[in-house]
């Protein structure tokens, strides 16, 4: 049997034809009978789990901070973090935490 996997979906995907989920019968693969609330759910569970989780501990996207370094510093700070086990961001936040922490 050949692998089969799902197509993958892109913006420039082309959208068919609507279903009318109140004349159509579309089963999940559980066999629960899919609705327009089944839906409706199914989206907003994505969307809460979608991306990374949040550094606040609640559903809430966490701020974002962007800055430039030197190339030195960047190939510096991934070997640190890969011989540390963490990525640059983390490596980033706890620098960044530990001297705002010591301002206070």
């Amino acid at each position: 049997m050949p692998d089969r996997r799902p197509p993958r979906i892109t913006d420039d995907t082309p959208i068919g034809p609507d279903v009318d989920l109140d004349r159509e019968d579309i089963r999940l693969a559980d066999g629960t009978r899919l609705t327009g609330e089944v839906a409706d759910g199914i989206v907003q569970e994505l969307r809460r789990s979608a991306g990374r989780p949040s550094l606040s501990g609640k559903a809430a996207a966490s701020p974002q901070i962007a800055f430039r370094v030197a190339p030195s510093v960047r190939d510096r700070a991934a070997q640190i973090a890969a011989r540390e086990g963490k990525t640059i961001s983390q490596l980033a936040r706890e620098a960044l935490e530990e001297r705002v922490a010591a301002s206070r």
